[in-house]
């Protein structure tokens, strides 16, 4: 489903955008998308902080699990 959204944005960018032929609304998303997903992971990483750092120490000092089974 889609859902109207205004935006502001300078002038000369959007007259140069459409003389190029570029769909504005798909690159606003595209980019709203990638935000999105940059912020989600951005959380993830501090939400995770304190376990993420536990198993680098883990790893630091006991090596990786299975590291014997490795092929390169």
């Amino acid at each position: 489903m889609r859902a109207r959204l205004n935006l502001t944005v300078e002038d000369s960018v959007i007259h140069e955008a459409r003389d190029y032929g570029l769909n504005l609304s798909r690159i606003a998303e595209d980019a709203l998308r990638h935000a999105v997903k940059l912020e989600r992971n951005r959380r993830w990483v501090e939400e995770n902080r304190e376990a993420l750092a536990a198993y680098a120490r883990e790893v630091e000092e006991h090596g990786l699990p299975l590291e014997k089974y490795r092929m390169f």
